[in-house]
């Protein structure tokens, strides 16, 4: 039995002593009652009830006082402003205890909420700190969201005070957010009461009176504020995700749970230690900033990396090696679409030669499928391990990865590799019992649930119940299908909805899409299941194609066919492909497959809020015209 076949037998046998170890490496106010209180089963649990604790005192105040206070706690990297500053975490504690005490002038204690909605920029890492620190629930919203949709999340949340900046920045645009966050007030009006802006050079705030404070008169001005023991159970955020009703779902995340996991993953998942330097190069808008920009880093006593930019464009292709290098990342964590993005602009990773990454040990991708192509490129270009692995805005931290820091488990392409301690991952059928090895299934997991993951929703237990727990009682459902394999490894194929049943067969687009990635002239794909009077339903592919390419688009979607064919057979019923410029994606890069149905179906659409790009469905619709539906 290997390290980590132990460690799981443990988390799992006995859950309570195992994550009251884990919890030791955490700072107290008061002990806990009960490790686990189960009295509201079987669907509510709380970790480490009767405790008092102090997030932001754990990411920052005890390091400052054990001995890191000079050691950067936090570097900005703005390719798109061209500036560069790091933050000791003496400055970072300065700065979280004078934006506390400017949110305590303006109205705000424990409990009371606060909107961040903010672009990649310290302020919004500070004001994040700030909330925790008094004990106050910070709800991020993604700076550029529509004004219909933070209003939305002004309503559900009733914050006391929205936390802006005057614009966010894109290539070649800046996204100026007076507008939107004035909308948004006159549509959810008489619950926000004060708005404190960052004013950035690309674009000015007129300033309201009575309203908006300056942040920098407001940090000026602020007595700096100690840190509020808050209940480990308590909130510590609100993050929204999208909902099937149109009403967004407020994923509640508390302070006691979500310290003692984060602080675990990241030596034991991350293999990293205190003082090193680690970069997750997401958004603060989504749960990989909360957890690992954020809070994770600073929980262990890391050096973390915020950067505002993109893996290709601000300037080229180069810029991920250029930060890894200047600041002596030692891993790095991303999204499988950046890396398409890198293999689409740099196809042979010509540009890894002009610079030094020998400090970089292993590189983490999640957030969207990552296919063995993409993988197999990684490594090649990299020399490091390259982990593909699996977790949900839900959870908050991964559910299924390679350990690195237990075990390094053999890499299988396609698979997150197994269960991190403490997740007990079943495949079901519908009838919630387990499927055979290798059958595809419902990934669920059994309750409950390990610290860190969502106690409920906010405001909407019975959502919680509906959405989450009861089609497979006794489980959490995941809302990814997939398989497990004879060693334990599981393959998440695609979300339950994009499994398409072909003529009675039910088939896995996420198998499709593993093909066609593997097609040397392709640099992404995506397949959906189109309605089909015949078959019921039909896969349909997209493909974007590396930079360079000189076969004709019909040369390319026949051999397209031809290889979905070959690999997965005559029933998958795969005849048709489509070169498009790019995919529909999510600012956090997931890719919009649902909407691209509905184009394709003919279905009313309606723009998703959280769209990169809104024009691209029109060139979605545009291209599947050409393939024959004419109702896009």
């Amino acid at each position: 039995m290997g390290r980590l076949d132990e460690l799981q037998k443990q988390a799992l046998r006995d859950p309570e002593t195992y994550w009251a170890q884990a919890a030791t490496d955490i700072d107290w106010d008061k002990p806990w009652d009960t490790v686990l209180d189960d009295s509201g089963a079987p669907h509510f649990y709380r970790w480490f009830a009767g405790a008092e604790c102090n997030t932001c005192y754990n990411a920052l105040d005890r390091h400052v006082e054990g001995g890191r206070a000079d050691q950067p706690a936090l570097i900005y990297d703005s390719p798109m402003t061209g500036s560069k500053k790091s933050f000791t975490y003496r400055e970072l504690q300065d700065k979280a205890a004078r934006c506390a005490g400017m949110l305590r002038a303006l109205g705000v204690e424990k409990g009371d909420r606060v909107i961040i909605y903010m672009p990649m920029i310290p302020q919004a890492v500070v004001a994040m700190l700030a909330c925790a620190r008094l004990g106050a629930v910070h709800s991020v919203v993604f700076g550029g969201f529509a004004a219909a949709e933070l209003a939305t999340r002004i309503k559900d949340a009733a914050p006391k005070v929205i936390v802006t900046a005057s614009c966010g920045l894109e290539p070649g645009r800046t996204v100026e957010y007076q507008p939107m966050v004035d909308e948004a007030l006159e549509l959810a009006p008489d619950i926000v009461q004060k708005v404190v802006v960052v004013k950035r050079e690309q674009a000015d705030w007129t300033l309201r009176d009575g309203r908006d404070i300056d942040w920098k008169d407001g940090m000026d001005a602020a007595e700096p504020a100690d840190c509020t023991p808050v209940a480990a159970t308590d909130p510590l955020y609100i993050l929204y995700t999208s909902g099937t009703t149109g009403q967004p779902k407020g994923v509640v995340r508390d302070n006691g749970g979500h310290m003692v996991a984060l602080k675990w993953s990241m030596k034991n998942i991350y293999n990293i230690d205190p003082g090193e330097v680690f970069w997750a190069a997401s958004d603060v808008g989504w749960v990989v900033g909360h957890s690992y920009i954020t809070y994770a880093p600073l929980l262990h006593g890391c050096t973390t990396i915020l950067f505002e930019g993109k893996p290709v464009g601000t300037p080229d292709a180069g810029t991920f090696w250029r930060v890894i290098e200047e600041h002596d990342v030692v891993t790095l964590f991303t999204a499988p679409t950046a890396f398409r993005a890198i293999k689409k602009e740099d196809p042979t990773g010509a540009l890894v030669q002009n610079h030094d990454l020998s400090k970089l040990r292993a590189l983490f991708l999640a957030g969207e499928r990552c296919d063995p192509d993409t993988l197999h490129w990684s490594e090649e270009i990299l020399g490091v391990p390259v982990i593909d692995h699996w977790w949900q805005t839900e959870s908050g931290w991964p559910m299924i990865s390679n350990c690195l820091g237990v075990e390094q488990l053999p890499v299988k392409p396609g698979s997150p590799t197994r269960p991190v301690p403490g997740f007990d991952i079943r495949i079901l059928d519908d009838a919630c019992a387990e499927v055979p090895r290798g059958e595809m299934g419902a990934i669920s997991i059994k309750l409950p649930l390990p610290p860190s993951c969502l106690p409920t929703l906010w405001n909407a237990d019975a959502r919680w119940i509906d959405a989450y727990l009861s089609d497979y009682p006794g489980y959490y459902k995941t809302g990814d299908a997939g398989y497990m394999d004879e060693d334990g490894y599981i393959y998440v194929m695609s979300r339950t909805d994009d499994i398409i049943n072909v003529a009675g067969h039910r088939l896995s687009t996420g198998a499709m899409e593993e093909v066609l990635a593997g097609h040397p002239d392709v640099a992404e794909c995506a397949v959906i299941g189109v309605s089909d009077q015949l078959k019921g339903q039909v896969p349909l592919g997209f493909l974007v194609l590396k930079a360079g390419v000189d076969k004709t688009h019909e040369d390319i979607t026949k051999e397209a066919v031809k290889l979905v064919r070959e690999k997965i057979g005559p029933v998958a019923a795969f005849k048709t492909a489509t070169v498009v410029p790019r995919l529909p994606k999510t600012r956090s890069g997931k890719i919009l497959r649902g909407t691209m149905a509905k184009i394709a179906d003919g279905a009313e659409v309606k723009t998703p809020a959280t769209i990169d790009d809104p024009a691209i469905l029109t060139e979605i619709a545009d291209a599947l015209k050409v393939v024959g539906y004419a109702q896009a």
